[in-house]
């Protein structure tokens, strides 16, 4: 189950948050003024989230220090976009 709660409980009740976070493995949106202001997550749920970006950008650091080759800005944003509406379109 989603849980949404003002953010003013971050401080109030910490550990009721930490408890659902670790307890549940779902994260805790934040509500500021009625409207989404940040998300609460283990560590775990974290890493699962960004591991795989932090693996990318380490081999692309590698192949870039074997290579000459350097592109743009927007050579490699038109290249990104282009393979993210081919998969789209699939």
């Amino acid at each position: 189950m989603i849980q949404i709660r003002p953010v003013s409980d971050l401080r109030n009740k910490f550990p009721e948050i930490e408890q659902a976070v670790l307890t549940n493995g779902s994260p805790v949106f934040l509500t500021k003024n009625g409207y989404g202001s940040m998300v609460v997550m283990s560590i775990e749920q974290y890493s699962a989230l960004t591991d795989s970006v932090e693996l990318k950008l380490d081999e692309a650091d590698k192949e870039a220090a074997l290579s000459d080759t350097r592109y743009t800005a927007e050579e490699v944003f038109s290249r990104a976009r282009r393979r993210v509406h081919e998969r789209e379109a699939l």
